[in-house]
């Protein structure tokens, strides 16, 4: 079982939990990096809610 697969497990049932804290991880490099990365953020987040199932967030209009 791959560490992806035992992080999924962990948070079934949780997904929305799960993107919040993702969403507030990618803002803290946001703030810390002044925005520079931001398109890369935001894309390194789509793909790790992606990957933990949690999609519906992908249009919150809060995310720059």
């Amino acid at each position: 079982m791959s560490a992806m697969d035992k992080i999924k497990k962990m948070l079934k049932g949780h997904e929305d939990q799960a993107g919040k804290g993702v969403d507030k991880g990618g803002d803290m490099i946001d703030d810390r990096t002044g925005g520079k990365y931001a398109k890369h953020v935001d894309t390194g987040q789509d793909k790790l809610k992606q990957q933990l199932g949690n999609e519906s967030d992908r249009d919150d209009p809060h995310r720059s």
